[in-house]
């Protein structure tokens, strides 16, 4: 376990020209209320050479402390409680009264350094977990703590309430607090736009999503949080090269299914995602496998991820907009094509659930035509067909550009995946493209899923098509 050194209560800075800022709520949207029975989104970021530039490790944290006071000044809502708003049965708010602030916790560490930590290969979970802080009680959206190593390094631990913001505004105000603790001449990130003017009310969404709520399989069972006591966490990283054999394998299994009108270009993300889903769900589905039980009976496999629907809103919201502005894409394909489809099938498959998610998300998502109607409905049809794969991040929020003027991060991990389920995505390391996928698994599953990736990056990476089509069944990639 980490060892607390102590634990301080930061508060916004005031502006100019004020003693305190002053008392002020901000009341939770539908878009807020869909996630006020999520668990929190636990960060963990890992610097190597701290030491080096920040000087005594006291000027160090007490400079993050100092910083973090600065940044606080504009996201003052982070700072706040989540609570009922007065004489309303269900209606949230976020409130900030003066006094409140952010739980800074400074903590030491003996097990092991960041050239064990910040590693790709698997690594228990147990030893990353300690250096992320609880909520505390009593309503509050956002805990930090910076741990120093003492095997070497220094890990800055985040954990927020995604009722209180989605994953762009958790970063942008990461980014914000790195800009403030580094006190350098680049150009300041702009401050978030705070207000419920951007979001059109739904009340009876809000009732929906603000509701107590509970999700079982079809057996009746409740599906808990699973236990991360024995969960290994690991990251595989995608080049460009390999999204682009990806996207080229797609593209000719769509051909040579004579597939009509032809789909359009995988992206990216499609291709990140439906590659490590199609794995991910061999490892704990394939092959007799005995991983994690998915409850389920249905035929058909799920994976739920979330969108941006800033730009898409009519009118759109603000990019800096502090607040949840996101919507479910539900990607199903067949059960049966996922684990046996031989060659590329069973990565078009997954590929062309993804893309097909996507696009009805994003048709759905001006919020007249029912992007989050029936959302509920849907999550617990995924759920009862065995808990789906789930995503956490995105390349776009740029995590390793976070700077504090130690240097940018050997390595950032969202630790909850291994309680959600969820894979973690982020851009490629070192400006070099591609992305990064953290999973956490149990240890036999673990090993499923390298193989199945290590064979199936391998056959994508030989130099000929002919090659690149004939995936391994024995994967079923």
């Amino acid at each position: 376990m980490a060892r607390v050194l102590r634990t301080s209560l930061v508060a916004p800075s005031p502006s100019s020209g004020r003693a305190t800022l002053p008392e002020r709520s901000l009341p939770l949207t539908y878009l807020d209320a869909m996630w006020l029975h999520t668990l929190p989104v636990e960060r963990v970021f890992f610097f190597q050479h701290a030491h080096e530039h920040g000087g005594a490790v006291d000027v160090l944290l007490s400079n993050l402390q100092d910083s973090l006071s600065k940044a606080l000044r504009s996201f003052y809502p982070l700072a706040g409680r989540l609570r009922l708003a007065p004489g309303t049965p269900n209606r949230y708010e976020l409130h900030y009264r003066p006094g409140d602030g952010v739980s800074f916790t400074v903590a030491e560490y003996d097990l092991a350094g960041v050239d064990e930590l910040a590693t790709d290969d698997p690594t228990e979970v147990a030893k990353i977990a300690p250096l992320v802080p609880p909520l505390p009680e009593g309503g509050a959206v956002l805990a930090l703590q910076a741990t120093v190593l003492r095997c070497g390094g220094l890990a800055i631990g985040v954990t927020v309430h995604h009722a209180a913001c989605d994953g762009a505004c958790s970063t942008h105000f990461l980014h914000t607090w790195a800009w403030e603790a580094a006190s350098r001449g680049a150009v300041a990130p702009e401050p978030p736009v705070i207000g419920r003017t951007f979001i059109r009310d739904r009340d009876d969404l809000y009732d929906t999503f603000a509701a107590p709520r509970s999700y079982k399989s079809r057996d009746g069972k409740p599906l808990r949080s699973p236990d991360v006591v024995d969960k290994l966490l690991a990251t595989f990283a995608l080049s460009e090269e390999h999204l682009r054999s990806i996207k080229d394998t797609v593209a000719r299994e769509a051909a040579r299914r004579g597939v009509s009108p032809p789909p359009p270009r995988p992206t990216s993300i499609v291709a990140t995602y439906g590659f490590i889903w199609h794995c991910h769900y061999w490892a704990k589905e394939g092959g007799g496998a005995k991983g994690e039980p998915s409850g389920g009976t249905s035929d058909r496999a799920y994976a739920v991820f979330a969108a941006d629907h800033r730009a898409r809103l009519d009118p759109p919201v603000p990019a800096r907009y502090l607040g949840n502005c996101v919507g479910l894409c539900f990607a199903s394909a067949s059960r049966k094509e996922l684990l046996t489809g031989a060659g590329a099938s069973g990565l078009f498959a997954s590929c062309s659930a993804v893309a097909a998610a996507i696009d009805e998300a994003t048709r759905r998502g001006d919020g007249k035509r029912g992007c989050w109607d029936g959302c509920l409905e849907r999550v617990v049809e995924a759920y009862g067909a065995g808990v789906p794969l789930t995503l956490a991040g995105s390349p776009r929020f740029r995590v390793y550009d976070v700077d504090f003027g130690f240097g940018t991060p050997a390595k950032v991990e969202i630790v909850s995946v291994a309680r959600t389920g969820a894979m973690s995505v982020a851009e490629g390391r070192g400006g070099t493209g591609g992305t990064e996928v953290g999973i956490s698994l149990p240890p036999d599953c673990m090993a499923r899923f390298q193989r199945c990736f290590a064979d199936a990056v391998a056959c994508l990476s030989a130099s000929s098509p002919a090659a690149q089509a004939q995936l391994p069944v024995s994967v079923a990639v």
